[in-house]
């Protein structure tokens, strides 16, 4: 009888001491930064979007980094309920069950990446890793042929009220400087084809408006701007 009690002591000792570890260690979880929890979902996303969000095979991909937090988690959602279509987005927002927390964090981990517009300049004591870490997040844009003065018109008139005089986005409306110039005109064209829903109710919306040569113009522009200094 005596042994029983005994063990039946040691054994709600060890209860208490495991979850006391167990209390801790989900502690330590929440209380570990959201960038470090954004991080680790990128590496998901890294498989098609790179390790920096930079987007890759000229644009197959988009560019995720540095845009803004509020646009990448309205697309999230929208791609987890199957509002937009895209099926290689579903196994990483349905299949995997992406909460509304990892869309927060992955989002703000993201929209935090600054990809810089200008080669770096080195110093002689930089060693080979530094310099290519350095390189890799290099954002240029080849700049795209079409009437700067007509893409500036039609884009300042038609498109700034919502993605911002200098294209960085606004709210929920993307950034759109410094990204691929061939993902942007599919976006386009998906837009006018209505398979990709804009944000005008209803069918026709600004871009079914314009012309080819008005959207290719448009894109043009955004190409020139895309470095801050010649704003």
């Amino acid at each position: 009888m005596y042994e029983a009690l005994l063990i039946a002591y040691r054994m709600s000792h060890r209860l208490a001491a495991a979850l006391i570890c167990l209390a801790a260690a989900g502690a330590l979880q929440a209380a570990a930064p959201a960038g470090d929890t954004g991080k680790e979902i990128n590496g998901v996303c890294a498989a098609c979007h790179g390790d920096y969000g930079q987007g890759g095979k000229r644009g197959e991909y988009p560019r995720i980094a540095g845009q803004r937090a509020a646009y990448l988690k309205d697309q999230l959602k929208s791609f987890r309920a199957r509002k937009r279509i895209n099926l290689p987005m579903y196994p990483y927002t349905q299949e995997r069950e992406l909460s509304d927390a990892d869309i927060e964090a992955v989002s703000e981990y993201l929209s935090a990446i600054e990809l810089p517009t200008r080669w770096p300049e080195f110093k002689d004591s930089d060693d080979a890793l530094t310099r290519l870490t350095a390189t890799e997040k290099v954002m240029i844009i080849p700049r795209a042929e079409g009437d700067l003065e007509n893409g500036k018109a039609i884009y300042q008139k038609e498109c700034a009220a919502c993605h911002g005089k200098d294209g960085r986005g606004r709210g929920k409306f993307p950034m759109l400087i410094g990204q691929y110039t061939n993902y942007l005109m599919k976006q386009a064209e998906a837009y006018v084809k209505g398979e990709r829903p804009h944000d005008e109710e209803g069918p026709v919306g600004i871009l079914n408006r314009l012309k080819a040569k008005d959207i290719q113009d448009i894109l043009a522009y955004l190409t020139s701007i895309q470095n801050p200094d010649r704003q």
